[in-house]
């Protein structure tokens, strides 16, 4: 199993290169060369958006939080930066930005960038931004602070 018992998917490239999330990238075959790349477009209100490119012949083993979805980028596609698994070679990036002063007072709806790919080729998307919080319990702990455990009867 893979961290956090994510989706195991193996890609092959033949001659041919793609971006990866760096963290759903989980090995490669020795015929690959890598590169860490930021994408176009992407500030540091957007965090940098850093990502690993392939290029070569060879597998590349990929995991996904949940059952990955294929879209074509020959029309534009947008996606959370934290969704996006891997891109074709042909794929040109960027970044959307909807912050507004909703977003600064708390009162936006969504997420404020998002990356836009488009060109020939393809994204595969994840349908969660991945886990950020690890799964714990405080039921049946004694005193306070206890968490919800102590707050809810069974």
């Amino acid at each position: 199993l893979a961290q956090d018992k994510r989706k195991i998917m193996i890609l092959e490239l033949q001659n041919d290169r793609m971006t990866v999330n760096g963290d759903n990238i989980l090995a490669f075959e020795p015929g690959i060369d890598w590169d860490i790349k930021r994408v176009e477009g992407a500030g540091r209100l957007a965090g940098g958006l850093f990502n690993v490119v392939l290029e070569g012949t060879g597998k590349v083993a990929v995991t996904s939080d949940g059952e990955p979805v294929l879209l074509d980028t020959s029309t534009p596609t947008f996606a959370d930066p934290e969704s996006a698994i891997a891109w074709s070679g042909g794929v040109r990036t960027g970044v959307r930005s909807d912050v507004s002063f909703k977003t600064f007072t708390g009162r936006g709806s969504g997420e404020s960038f998002q990356v836009a790919f488009e060109g020939e080729g393809w994204v595969l998307i994840q349908p969660s931004e991945g886990s950020s919080v690890p799964e714990h319990s405080h039921a049946g702990e004694g005193g306070g602070g206890g968490g919800l455990g102590s707050l809810v009867e069974d």
